[in-house]
């Protein structure tokens, strides 16, 4: 796998897969690690669960400032 130089080469790969956007994306991996933290604590993987709750919190939070501009 080939390392990407530089930030500029996520935005150009990002923007050409047009799949909805930062939001869009931040909303589906808020999903997604709501599910793996489920997995992890039902597999009693306490800090793995934490840390992704943390994950989903944050990209929670990204999309809730995204949505409500100027309130922050």
């Amino acid at each position: 796998m080939a390392a990407r130089d530089s930030h500029s080469d996520v935005l150009r790969t990002d923007s050409l897969a047009r799949d909805g956007g930062p939001v869009e994306a931040a909303s589906v991996i808020s999903e997604a690690v709501a599910e793996l933290a489920q997995l992890s604590r039902r597999h009693r993987l306490d800090m793995l669960a934490h840390l992704l709750d943390m994950a989903r919190l944050e990209a929670d939070e990204f999309v809730r400032q995204r949505l409500t501009p100027g309130k922050f």
